[in-house]
């Protein structure tokens, strides 16, 4: 049958405090009036990385949080962000969320804990948000979250891992898409990172664990299992909006196979994946070195000592400009959803854009294009949170918590945009 094609864009409708020692954020301390409304207060884990302290921006500029804190056990990184911000709801406290004490009696006061630490802390700050029996989100939902959920629901609190670009939004594209059709076939989700290597040491840590060779949660979601992949497998040109262009994308470790086909069971989904690229000069390099055995990370002897080789290769990475450096920096999202609505085949394609990273539009230039539309997010659903839209308890999947559309908007507010193409009639010939 013909094919019949749309294109549309989805239109829905300071102080700071030294040391370790916390300085009280009360709203008395802001001039804020208890009797003047609400207050919330949320603690931003992480708050003096490079992309939590964009979260925390969107927090100043669009939430009603009455204190929101800076938090980091980095305590100058920490006070340099809130130095950055200079808005009087904002203070600064160091923490280290391997300190299980300290770390929880803080979190009991607040309403809110935005994650922005890396994948290899986020099982304990998990177990310390639930610990501490507060509402939380991250970025990253690739750990353990899943194993606090009867601890969350049972303190009444919700906590939502995996809240960025992705996993996250393309989680809410696909479920968007999946809203206008009865039955669902095919989920795959892609994107394309532009961002060096290693501009930071928790997106080093990512890089490296992304292509880890034993790594068992590469998974995709195929005919009602969930089959174990290795890296660089299932190759699939995408073609992503401009300037980013067309690349060969692989299966990565996120979670979205396994929510996902958790979401779409009553729609009889048959395949989920998740694919991924960096900026290819990335891409060769890592393939490179998983050809040659180095993502093993194998120790070598280097004169009197034995170090890791692959500590060694992103050791340089973190030290070079190389590694801090790329040609083209931002984020592009592609979601490919195939299904039937009423009789009919149906092809949804998701994108989205952002203002560009030329340095035509303030506070997106250069590496700040990838690093905002990774943070945006994570503010919007903690907002969300804290504003009491979201009624669901435990640990629970983005796509089960959050309204797409309602979502989208918030995005479209930070001229950040979702674009979908409808082809109806669809077959894979075309």
């Amino acid at each position: 049958s013909a094919v019949g094609t749309t294109r549309t864009a989805i239109d829905v409708g300071n102080r700071l405090g030294r040391g370790i020692e916390q300085r009280a954020c009360t709203p008395e301390a802001f001039g804020i009036s208890r009797s003047g409304g609400m207050v919330m207060k949320v603690l931003c884990l992480g708050g003096g990385g490079r992309i939590c302290r964009e979260s925390i921006l969107d927090l100043v500029k669009f939430s009603e949080f009455t204190c929101i804190t800076v938090a980091d056990v980095d305590i100058h990184a920490a006070e340099s962000v809130g130095q950055w911000l200079d808005d009087p709801r904002v203070d600064v406290v160091q923490v280290d969320v391997r300190d299980e004490r300290k770390t929880v009696n803080l979190m009991r006061e607040y309403d809110v804990v935005m994650d922005g630490l890396p994948i290899s802390l986020n099982d304990l700050s998990t177990a310390r948000i639930a610990a501490a029996k507060v509402n939380g989100i991250n970025l990253n939902g690739m750990s353990n979250e899943w194993d606090f959920d009867s601890a969350v629901k049972e303190a009444g609190r919700v906590v939502v891992p995996g809240f960025g670009m992705t996993p996250g939004i393309t989680n809410l594209m696909a479920m968007h898409a999946a809203n206008q059709m009865d039955t669902v076939n095919v989920v795959r989700c892609s994107h394309g990172a532009f961002r060096p290597i290693a501009f930071s040491q928790a997106i080093a840590e990512t890089t490296r664990i992304e292509y880890d060779p034993e790594l068992s949660s590469r998974i995709v979601f195929e005919d009602g299992v969930l089959v174990q992949v290795p890296p660089f497998s299932r190759p699939l040109d995408i073609t992503l909006p401009e300037p980013y262009g067309t690349h060969t994308q692989y299966i990565i470790p996120h979670p979205e196979p396994v929510t996902l086909s958790q979401t779409l069971a009553s729609k009889g989904i048959r395949l989920v994946e998740a694919r991924g690229t960096w900026p290819p000069k990335n891409m060769r390099l890592i393939q490179a070195m998983h050809e040659w055995g180095i993502l093993r990370n194998d120790q070598v002897q280097v004169g009197d000592q034995k170090v890791g080789v692959l500590d060694t290769i992103f050791a340089h990475c973190l030290q070079s400009p190389e590694g801090k450096q790329t040609e083209l920096y931002g984020y592009a999202l592609h979601v490919e959803v195939i299904g039937v609505r009423s009789g009919q085949s149906v092809r949804h394609i998701l994108t989205h854009t952002h203002p560009p990273s030329d340095g035509s539009v303030d506070d997106w230039s250069g590496l700040r294009a990838y690093t905002r539309c990774v943070g945006i997010p994570m503010s919007i659903g903690a907002q969300m949170i804290g504003s009491g839209h979201v009624r669901a308890k435990g640990v629970v999947a983005p796509e089960q918590l959050f309204q797409p559309e309602a979502v989208f908007e918030e995005m479209k507010k930070r001229d950040i945009l979702v674009h979908q193409e409808v082809q109806v009639g669809w077959t894979e010939t075309g």
